[in-house]
């Protein structure tokens, strides 16, 4: 592993137990993670602190995920950030309306390890042009 990556990442979860276990796998990973427990504290946060990528639940408190994403994707300082939907909603109409709406990808929770998860960060941080 090559030091830190020095990219931060935003954690939109109102599950401490997956907080918990997300926070630790991309600290391993020398990322920064910092973290929201509801939409509407993600989305402050998200216009604050311009994370490097969002990993964003859908069912939330104050405020969905896709209404987060929604927001991300019509305010110009915000719209290119990288934005994984991660949830237990998978059905084809939320994920449908997960790429309409901008994300990079919709990710069922519990259906892949947190490693697997940290994998597809990596690739889609690597993509990214430098700001």
């Amino acid at each position: 592993m090559e030091g830190k990556n020095q990219a931060t990442i935003l954690l939109v979860e109102d599950e401490p137990v997956f907080r918990l276990i997300y926070r630790g796998v991309l600290q391993n990973a020398g990322y920064t993670v910092i973290e929201a427990p509801d939409g509407q504290t993600g989305w402050e946060m998200i216009r604050e602190r311009k994370p490097d990528l969002v990993l964003l639940d859908l069912i939330l408190p104050r405020m969905s995920g896709h209404e987060v994403l929604h927001n991300i994707r019509s305010d110009a300082a915000t719209r290119d950030i990288p934005v994984v939907i991660f949830s237990v909603m998978g059905q084809e109409k939320d994920v449908e309306r997960s790429f309409a709406l901008g994300a990079n990808e919709h990710r069922m929770k519990g259906m892949e390890s947190p490693v697997k998860i940290l994998g597809l960060i990596q690739e889609i941080l690597n993509k990214k042009p430098a700001a």
